[in-house]
């Protein structure tokens, strides 16, 4: 038993894994000699895949973790992932692929959804890490997720790419479940992504994705959760905050409150309108092609942050 209660007030009793066992060794070499049996049994099959989408699922949360409470070993880990999945999961004429195994290697062509994660992970790791080549490599995803699986007549985005294996009907993924469906999640990450670069052909095709689903909005909206927060962004704006080269307190001071209607560019310039005659030192905060005065410390930014929204 804790020295204090461990669970809601209370003290419930536990033995932390490999603990001795206060009793009689009886039990204990029973406990053995079942371990033992045990071992000499077929083991259940493991399922070791890396799943493209999971990984980039978990370094985009794993990114802004890391960003809101400045957990340096978090970062490392976002940062991490995201080289992995760079190295290990892009096949070399840039097609990414579905999993990864260590005896096999990567395989099967990417969808719709692992394209949509993918964005979003480098974008968040790029306002993480204030490096240029994270950006770069979310519009570069960005661009092939267009190619291979835009619907050109219906809008939104099919769940196979049009170089996958031809099939009777090619589903298009639109309903959250256990996950975010990979129209949703394309959305919300095209929406920030436009922001941050400038570029309006992403935050158009996010629109066509909630315009897909918008008897669903209406309806039930529970089903479709990500792509209304898309459309909760679309339709608000989303706040620019820009941060040439290297100033913590005025990064910290972005991060410090959860903002999900900003986004934040930082360090390395990455060629988008953001960055255009910024002079480091100063922070700025922008809203549909206006921006406010430069912001010289954290107070003043702190109050343009809070006005903005």
């Amino acid at each position: 038993m804790s020295a204090g209660p461990n669970f809601e007030g209370r003290s419930i009793l536990f033995r932390p894994l490999g603990a001795a066992l206060d009793g009689p060794p009886l039990v204990e070499r029973g406990r053995q000699l079942l371990l033992d049996a045990r071992s000499r049994r077929v083991r259940p099959g493991r399922d070791d895949k890396v799943l493209t989408e999971w990984n980039a699922m978990y370094a985009s949360a794993l990114a802004e973790a890391a960003g809101a409470t400045g957990r340096a070993d978090w970062a490392r880990g976002a940062v991490a992932v995201g080289d992995f999945l760079l190295t290990h999961l892009r096949r070399g004429d840039g097609r990414w692929l579905r999993s990864w195994q260590s005896e096999t290697g990567a395989r099967h062509l990417a969808y719709a959804g692992d394209y949509a994660w993918l964005v979003d992970a480098f974008t968040r790791l790029g306002e993480l890490t204030g490096a240029a080549r994270w950006t770069a490599e979310a519009r570069r995803v960005a661009d092939e997720l267009v190619a291979l699986f835009h619907d050109e007549d219906g809008g939104g985005f099919f769940t196979t790419g049009h170089d996958a294996e031809a099939l009777l009907v090619r589903p298009k993924d639109v309903l959250d479940g256990a996950v975010p469906s990979a129209n949703g999640a394309a959305a919300l990450s095209l929406a920030r992504l436009a922001a941050l670069t400038g570029t309006s052909r992403y935050a158009e095709l996010a629109g066509e994705v909630v315009d897909l689903v918008r008897p669903l909005l209406d309806r039930q909206p529970t089903a479709v959760s990500y792509a209304a927060m898309a459309a909760d962004l679309l339709a608000s704006g989303l706040t620019e905050v820009v941060v040439p080269g290297h100033h913590p307190d005025l990064v910290d001071t972005v991060r410090r409150t959860w903002r999900p209607r900003v986004v934040l560019a930082w360090g390395e310039p990455t060629g988008s309108p953001l960055w255009d005659e910024r002079e480091a030192g100063f922070a700025y905060v922008c809203r549909e092609g206006r921006c406010e005065l430069p912001a010289p410390d954290a107070g003043t930014l702190s109050r343009q942050l809070q006005a903005a929204s």
